[in-house]
């Protein structure tokens, strides 16, 4: 029963092009107008939004730009686009544009919170990039006021609830293909200090601030988010309790968000333990994301994926009436299953066609208030765990 219910997904599970179909037709719609863009951070997010937004040029036009950074306007400018772009410093300005119908917001995570208000108050769409807010009192706070502007979109730039291989993920979760999912293991390290240059002394704090906790969440908001995000939506969840540890265990260099991080989330509902962590002090894991289930694992990478079987589960997969071996079953050399041949775009390409989707028709894009507040939090209390030396619980005015 498993293997004929497997290789009735196998088209899906070693080619993407239907996926990817499916995917379309999911998060995209057929342009019926071209939406006035304003971004309102220029970094390097905001400029890949940007260069993102210009690919769906039958959807999206970017009008104006905002940044307190002037250096990072005229890189922003440098970017082509059709027409003139009008530039700010301060983003109400840019918010008091009628012209402008929707917003990308890209800023220091301490910002995202006020700039959302700010242009749901204004009348504008909203495509927030993640972690949706600084703190947990924010993320309460945000959804309540979106509740009154239904007929704005707000959008959270969680990106892995888009992408054709996470969403097949999903799909044999959901299907079973795993059996029970007891662990968890995520990694995002690198082996680099985080920083970028600073062109002026007086600017390290707005252009280093992920370092800074006045202006950032560290390594679980920045990195790890997207992890812990796409956990809480492949099974429908979140944590009920939260412990962590970290330090500045290698670079001392004046930073207060750690540079080493590790947390541990558990899941009662599921009996699931899900570990996720990073550090800045090695590279060889690099992305590292793996579901362990009693019928196989699922290694993933950002945009390939492998499903290996357990033995007694390989062994189904390759009996055919009684005969071992006779499979029609594709197997890399270390013995698993490729999830799709090719890879996906980018995630924010598909983030932005639903974005355009939402708008056009008011629907909910899929990454939305509510699952950017409850994955806000996760983030909120494992940064608190880790801080504080606490187990923290998951409280029910968290349930949004």
């Amino acid at each position: 029963m498993f293997r004929r219910d497997f290789l009735k997904q196998a088209g899906l599970l070693t080619g993407s092009l239907l996926l990817q179909n499916q995917m379309l037709n999911a998060f995209s719609h057929k342009p019926n107008g071209i939406i006035n863009l304003g971004v309102i951070g220029t970094g390097d997010r905001g400029k890949g939004l940007m260069h993102t937004a210009r690919q769906l040029n039958t959807s999206f036009r970017v009008s104006a730009i905002c940044d307190i950074l002037d250096f990072r306007l005229k890189e922003a400018e440098r970017i082509p686009e059709q027409g003139r772009l009008m530039q700010y410093s301060d983003y109400r300005k840019l918010l008091d544009d009628k012209s402008i119908e929707a917003v990308l917001i890209a800023t220091p995570l301490n910002v995202h919170y006020p700039a959302a208000v700010a242009a749901l108050e204004a009348g504008k769409h909203v495509y927030l990039e993640k972690t949706m807010t600084y703190n947990i009192s924010e993320a309460r706070k945000l959804v309540k006021l979106a509740q009154k502007y239904p007929k704005q979109v707000l959008q959270v730039g969680h990106q892995y609830r888009y992408i054709p291989l996470y969403y097949r993920v999903k799909d044999m979760i959901d299907k079973g293909y795993l059996g029970k999912v007891t662990q968890v293991e995520s990694r995002w390290d690198r082996n680099w200090n985080w920083r970028r240059s600073v062109p002026n002394p007086a600017l390290e704090k707005q252009v280093n601030w992920r370092m800074y906790k006045e202006y950032s969440g560290g390594l679980v908001a920045e990195l790890l988010s997207h992890q812990i995000d796409f956990i809480n939506w492949a099974f429908n969840t979140h944590p009920d309790e939260v412990l962590g540890t970290g330090g500045i265990d290698f670079y001392k260099d004046g930073r207060e968000t750690f540079d080493n991080v590790q947390v541990a989330l558990r899941y009662n509902k599921h009996n699931m333990i899900g570990n996720f962590g990073a550090t800045c002090g090695n590279a060889y894991d690099g992305y590292l994301f793996r579901l362990k289930g009693t019928k196989g694992t699922i290694s993933l990478l950002t945009d390939q994926g492998v499903f290996y079987p357990e033995k007694e589960t390989r062994k189904e997969l390759e009996t055919i009436d009684g005969v071992t071996g006779a499979s029609k079953i594709e197997w890399n050399t270390n013995g698993g299953i490729p999830i799709l041949k090719e890879r996906s775009k980018d995630g924010t390409w598909y983030a932005l066609n639903d974005f355009y989707k939402a708008i056009t028709t008011g629907s909910m894009p899929a990454s939305n208030v509510i699952t950017g507040a409850t994955t806000s939090v996760c983030v909120h209390l494992a940064n608190q765990a880790i801080a504080q030396h606490e187990i923290k619980p998951w409280k029910s005015e968290y349930n949004f």
